[in-house]
């Protein structure tokens, strides 16, 4: 059984009476129900708004993988609880970033760039699966369209993937790197850019699978309580080999 934390801002849906209409447990709640759909998967919900953002110590070192999706308070957004998710993702948690995630404060401190790139709001996307044998695209179509989503556009400031899964393509003509891994100290990385909070892209099944696949992906083997550290040699092979 993996534990799994869903985490969303909660607050486009409490300010915008359209997004509540389509996401009316939240973006987390529909996120978690259809997770909690797979019997391997543990999956509780938190939010910006609760203390230390619901991302306590006790709350992640409890957590297989964080499933993360914000937008509006990302310069809200406690540095010391960014520090924390990223000291446990080193350390072997798993992180699955959602959308606009990619310029959270965990995800810049994770990957070193300014995670920036183009944006347009309102666009149909269809996105292609391109890397077929990933165990993250194991059971999805050659490509899922979208008839909603904003356009993520190229050039995205992001370091060189260990792996581009899924690529997107706009009716506005832009081309995005749309599902990429990344590997950071023991934790496995994936984001995933459709899911913009006006549209209802979470309830379409190919997204449903690729987030859970994602999930499974990124559930570390074994977790530490702390990222690697310097180690001293005490002693060299050669004064080994003497005390034979």
């Amino acid at each position: 059984m993996l534990n799994i934390t869903v985490w969303n801002e909660y607050r486009h849906e409490q300010t915008d009476e359209n997004i509540r209409k389509i996401y009316p447990d939240g973006i987390h709640g529909c996120i978690a129900k259809f997770l909690g759909e797979d019997r391997e998967l543990q999956v509780r919900t938190a939010t910006f708004d609760m203390p230390e953002h619901g991302l306590t110590e006790e709350v992640l070192a409890d957590t297989d993988v964080l499933v993360f999706w914000n937008h509006m308070l990302q310069d809200e957004f406690s540095d010391e609880i960014a520090e924390r998710v990223q000291r446990h993702v080193l350390a072997g948690m798993g992180l699955v970033v959602l959308h606009s995630g990619h310029y959270s404060k965990i995800m810049r401190r994770l990957l070193g760039t300014t995670m920036t790139l183009r944006w347009k709001l309102g666009s149909r996307e269809r996105l292609f699966c391109i890397c077929p044998t990933h165990p993250i695209a194991r059971g999805v179509p050659a490509w899922i369209d979208i008839p909603q989503e904003e356009t993520y556009g190229e050039f995205f400031d992001i370091p060189k993937p260990d792996d581009i899964i899924f690529t997107g393509w706009f009716a506005s003509g832009d081309v995005f790197r749309s599902g990429c891994t990344f590997l950071r100290g023991l934790g496995k990385i994936f984001y995933f850019q459709p899911g913009h909070e006006e549209y209802p892209t979470y309830y379409i099944p190919g997204i449903q699978k690729i987030i859970t696949n994602a999930v499974h992906w990124c559930a570390p083997s074994a977790r530490r309580s702390a990222p690697l550290e310097n180690t001293a040699i005490r002693q060299s092979f050669e004064e080994e080999y003497d005390k034979l």
